[in-house]
């Protein structure tokens, strides 16, 4: 009965799939970095970066069409982005010399981060947001919403903790921040930009092996929005054993690739057929299924039936007589020299600060 009850519920009652649109702010202060911003933040809409500042610039800068009109649109929206990025940095500064002494770190290079933010579901409306701090790589102290308190994964920051919870009025502004003004951000961000933002592109699938005897990966790249999986499954069922995940990366236009790699050092040749790779797209309701077939994977591998003998057979011989030749000269040059001289190199490296901001972006 209960069953039957399910069925008629999902039938005229369909359910819909919502979405969760973010809002993130990136902040990382360096020490001991040479030819480098000591101060970077980088703000993205559903992992898209609309904005930038830096500690050489001090100015923030929309990086998408929408951000920008919205700065146009409310300047007031520019001067806090502004007034953010130069508080920041004074405050992250200090921040940063503090745990040095607590840590006795009186040299080397150190970098403090910060990540905070909000996730909105436009369908229910659920908020839920984020603040977490890092010291060089490792989470060192996070925000609990739930009780306006912080967490501290390591006891070099129970100092921290103590000191933040005991802040009220300053959890309490980090709440508002998070559950108020965050939200209403993304949907204004959202409305702004939803020809882009809103936007589903499949990608191109390939399969990739780099031996015949290395894992078969399935490579998907080029699809909009970041919400997506790729998985193999075996006679219908998704695999989990001899099977390993890549992250979802950005690509350079904007779009995401990710990859999934199957281990067949187990499976016979006769049971490829009975595998495939399933990409799904958030919002699209057909999946890209791609069959596991030998030929159709892409590999760097030549067999030996396509090995070009007669001119890499002619390249041999030919490096083998400019062998003798440097060998001679190299002697040669001993006599004259009367031994070894190493080549002088330069160990400096031309840094152009102007150009870090496309770096951290993309």
């Amino acid at each position: 009965m209960k069953t039957m009850e399910l069925v008629f519920l999902l039938i005229f009652f369909p359910v819909t799939l919502s979405v969760k649109h973010s809002l993130k702010f990136f902040f990382t202060i360096s020490s001991g970095v040479k030819n480098f911003p000591d101060f970077v933040v980088v703000g993205l809409v559903d992992e898209v970066p609309m904005g930038y500042c830096d500690s050489i610039s001090n100015t923030p800068e929309a990086k998408q069409d929408w951000s920008q009109k919205m700065i146009e649109d409310d300047p007031q929206h520019l001067e806090w982005y502004t007034q953010e990025c130069l508080l920041n940095q004074f405050n992250h500064r200090v921040q940063i010399d503090i745990l040095k002494q607590q840590l006795n770190q009186t040299e080397g290079v150190h970098i403090f981060q910060r990540m905070n933010g909000c996730e909105w579901d436009d369908e229910t409306g659920e908020v839920n947001g984020f603040i977490q701090f890092g010291y060089d790589g490792e989470d060192f102290i996070a925000f609990d919403l739930k009780t306006l308190t912080w967490i501290a994964p390591k006891p070099q920051a129970v100092i921290t903790k103590h000191k933040r919870d005991r802040d009220r009025a300053l959890n309490e502004r980090w709440k508002n921040f998070l559950t108020q003004q965050c939200p209403e951000l993304v949907k204004r961000y959202m409305d702004l930009g939803k020809s882009s933002l809103l936007r589903t592109d499949l990608p191109s699938v390939s399969l990739l092996q780099k031996t015949p005897s290395s894992p078969v990966s399935c490579h998907a790249t080029g699809f909009y929005p970041h919400r997506a999986m790729t998985f193999w499954r075996k006679d219908g069922e998704e695999l989990h054993e001899d099977v390993e995940h890549g992250e979802i990366l950005p690509n350079h236009d904007g779009s995401f690739q990710m990859s999934v790699d199957l281990n067949l050092s187990s499976v016979t040749p006769e049971d490829w057929r009975r595998y495939e790779c399933v990409f799904h797209l958030s919002g699209v309701k057909d999946d890209i299924v791609t069959k596991l077939d030998k030929t159709v994977i892409r590999t760097n591998c030549v067999s030996p039936s396509e090995f070009p003998a007669g001119p890499v057979i002619g390249g041999v011989v030919g490096l083998l007589l400019l062998l003798a030749v440097c060998i001679t000269g190299v002697f040669i040059w001993r006599r004259r020299d009367n031994g070894f001289r190493p080549a002088k190199s330069s160990d400096s490296l031309s840094s152009d600060p102007s150009s870090v901001k496309d770096a951290v972006l993309n």
